[in-house]
């Protein structure tokens, strides 16, 4: 009210103060003193309501700002609840101050309804336990399968051992080298057993037939030693080692081993050894020209051979081809692989045949 009765009395002093002579053409206004009292004290109680709700509207606006601010701390609280589920922090971190919640509240977007009921610091513990329980047993199944996986291949061998069937060419293998086994032992009586019985089980086993043959041999049973290279050769004609052992014994034995020799020419691949002693068993049946061209096939694959010379030399005198047979001595006589015996042999048919 004071301000009020301070604004009443302005307003009368600037109506009663003296002022400088109006013009002589505007004319006063005379006003009544009854009518402008209460418009003035009008005004001025609008004045002090406008005044008045100023300061409240001021003083009400900042009475509510802590408010809002309190009001925001929650939702930054809650916002950053649930960041430990995110990043699976254990239980523990949960508790820790709000302080640090503003740093790492941006992370992530979370919706608005789980930060409610998030709020207490225990909650999501459960479903960080069970988040991770389940990669250790994710992990669990393959090691499973790989135990299953490595018990697996060592019970197949077992399955395999007991179906094997051990083949007639394996078992006459494990009695040839048990003959073997016994020979070094001085034990030949148990290796003829044994090669005998590796036959049995495989006719085709050539290494006990010629071990057997040699054997044979060397005990005088030259019978059965020609019976088993007979069937040998009988059972597979391309063994020309084998005929060739056979063709030795039919002539030492008084026939001829030319039919051997030459049912097995054919798989010799034109060995020199064996066109030689083919050679020389056609001369010793007096077939001189056949034997002269085995000569010559052994002479082009091994030509210092001293001795076939020699040979070649004998089969062209028998043939009268006097010339060739001068020559194929030289060659014998040149060759530093005949001995002196051999050698003598030779010059005397170079002085022969020269006179």
């Amino acid at each position: 009210m004071s301000l009020i009765n301070k604004m009443l009395q302005d307003l009368d002093k600037r109506g009663s103060a003296p002022g400088e002579a109006a013009p002589a053409d505007v004319k006063s206004v005379v006003y009544d003193e009854g009518r402008l009292r209460p418009l003035a004290i009008a005004g001025a109680v609008a004045v002090g309501l406008a005044v008045a709700a100023g300061a409240a509207f001021i003083l009400t606006k900042r009475a509510r700002a802590p408010d809002a601010v309190t009001a925001r701390a929650p939702e930054q609280v809650t916002q950053m609840s649930p960041t430990p589920l995110v990043e699976q922090i254990p239980p523990e971190v949960v508790d820790e101050p709000a302080a640090a919640a503003p740093e790492s509240a941006p992370v992530g977007s979370i919706e608005p309804e789980k930060p409610a009921a998030a709020k207490a610091g225990k909650a999501p513990t459960p479903e960080m336990t069970i988040t991770k329980k389940p990669a250790p047993k994710a992990e669990k199944p393959p090691v499973k399968a790989a135990v299953a996986a490595a018990a697996t291949p060592k019970m197949a061998p077992a399955a395999s051992a007991a179906g094997l069937q051990i083949t007639p060419r394996q078992r006459a293998e494990t009695e040839y080298r048990r003959a073997l086994a016994s020979l070094q032992e001085g034990r030949t009586s148990e290796a003829v057993s044994a090669l005998e019985q590796a036959l049995r089980i495989d006719s085709r086993h050539e290494a006990a037939r010629q071990t057997l043959v040699g054997l044979l041999m060397e005990s005088g049973r030259r019978g059965e030693a020609m019976h088993l290279l007979q069937t040998g050769l009988i059972l597979d004609p391309r063994q020309p080692a084998m005929a060739m052992l056979l063709a030795r014994l039919q002539i030492e034995g008084g026939t001829s081993g030319i039919e051997t020799l030459m049912r097995a020419l054919p798989y010799a691949n034109g060995d020199p050894e064996y066109h030689a002693f083919l050679a020389g068993a056609l001369a010793h049946d007096d077939r001189h020209r056949e034997a002269a061209e085995q000569y010559q096939a052994a002479l082009r694959k091994a030509p210092a051979n001293g001795v076939w010379w020699m040979g070649l030399g004998l089969s062209l005198q028998a043939e009268k081809r006097m010339p060739e047979a001068v020559a194929a001595f030289t060659r014998a006589k040149e060759s530093t692989s005949l001995t002196p015996q051999l050698r003598a042999f030779v010059e005397r048919k170079l002085q022969a045949l020269s006179n």
